[in-house]
């Protein structure tokens, strides 16, 4: 009898180990901003594509800052670290060209929700006459992979919006992972865009004249949020604008593979944002994350920005094919030369300044356009 308990009692051990190591794999991290970093996905030696020198300039900025690898940081240490815009803006200074924001557009914060990370930053053209015709609106989603950055490191895209289009610009801040998990991100940015529908006519703008964008992470809640809005009965948007959206969850896509050391945005740190937004690993097929499998049916016309030198370059262009797949009007454009995060950089690189072009054109038409049925 000692010996029949003791082989259990062994087995037991075994199977706790077994449960435990698999437990390990499948794990996601704890709900606080100092939980430790994931183990490093296995390392490649593929080099991403050669940069365009204006891009390459302000890599070599980002890189004269000191920031550490976001892949190795927690999020607490991450949230400290240079980012992008902040190499954007070293580039201007070094051109002596003024890095404090453009004041032809005014800026409010304003609650959505009880949580200080419920607000939106509300642009508006200084110079919108009061009381003149209402202006369109456009609900924008910042990127930082659901963990990191915030409304004032995606300042520039919805800043020069505005400017360009006369409209109202409605930046989304949303509580963050890992502190909320997926899909607090998507819950808030639904609600926000509720709210600005709301809300829109007291800052001047139609509601009836609204359109979605965002950048990465919030390429992604743009389009989510227009299917959030099409199932449940609001006003659709009128376009989407999607730039380097996360939009599927399949780890073999070819940019997976050649961009899989690029910068700012490496393959590991997409590893790494999974880790902290994530429940567990079975999120990433949730549709509102894995938009490749959502159903797309009925969306309004779509513009899909990509950076060739980017891991999630084939996010997008494999969402383009979904959507039209879908019978959605879609125009993907992959531009060469420029990484993550280039959008906001119309300033000091060329690419950027074309993509923000074809951006702020196809939103002009859409709102000069009689709405749709």
């Amino acid at each position: 009898m000692f010996n029949i308990s003791k082989r259990s009692s062994a087995r037991a051990v075994v199977l706790a180990s077994l449960l435990t190591a698999s437990a390990g794999v499948l794990a996601q991290s704890a709900r606080q901003p100092s939980a430790p970093p994931p183990p490093p996905p296995p390392a490649t030696a593929t080099q991403p594509p050669k940069a365009a020198p204006d891009m390459q300039m302000v890599l070599d900025a980002l890189a004269g800052l000191g920031g550490k690898p976001i892949e190795t940081l927690t999020p607490a240490e991450a949230r400290m670290q240079p980012s992008a815009a902040d190499g954007a803006k070293a580039v201007m200074a070094k051109k002596g060209m003024p890095t404090t924001p453009d004041a032809a557009v005014t800026t409010k914060d304003v609650p959505y929700g009880s949580d200080p990370k419920q607000f939106a930053r509300i642009y508006k053209p200084a110079a919108a006459p009061a009381g003149g015709a209402p202006m369109p609106v456009i609900v924008y989603y910042h990127g930082g992979g659901w963990v990191i950055a915030d409304v004032d490191t995606y300042d520039a895209a919805p800043r020069a919006m505005a400017q360009a289009l006369n409209a109202v610009v409605v930046s989304v801040e949303y509580r963050h992972a890992p502190e909320f998990k997926f899909p607090a991100q998507h819950d808030d940015a639904a609600a926000a865009y509720r709210w600005t529908l709301q809300n829109a006519a007291s800052w001047g703008a139609d509601p009836a004249k609204i359109a979605v964008a965002g950048e990465s992470a919030g390429g992604n809640l743009a389009v989510a949020t227009a299917i959030y809005a099409r199932d449940n009965r609001l006003t659709v948007p009128r376009h989407i604008v999607s730039v380097y959206p996360i939009a599927n969850s399949s780890k073999t896509l070819p940019s997976r593979r050649d961009s899989a050391n690029a910068k700012p945005l490496n393959g590991a740190m997409l590893n790494w944002f999974g880790h902290y937004y994530q429940t567990s690993s079975a999120d990433a097929q949730d549709p509102r994350l894995n938009l490749v499998a959502a159903n797309l049916r009925g969306l309004p016309p779509t513009t899909i920005i990509n950076a060739q030198i980017d891991p999630l370059r084939s996010d997008g262009e494999t969402l383009a094919t979904a959507m039209r797949t879908a019978g959605v009007k879609v125009e993907q454009k992959t531009f060469p030369g420029v990484t993550h995060e280039f959008f906001g950089m119309a300033k000091v690189v060329r690419g950027a300044k074309d993509a923000n072009d074809l951006a702020v054109a196809r939103l002009k038409a859409a709102f000069a356009a009689a709405p749709r049925r």
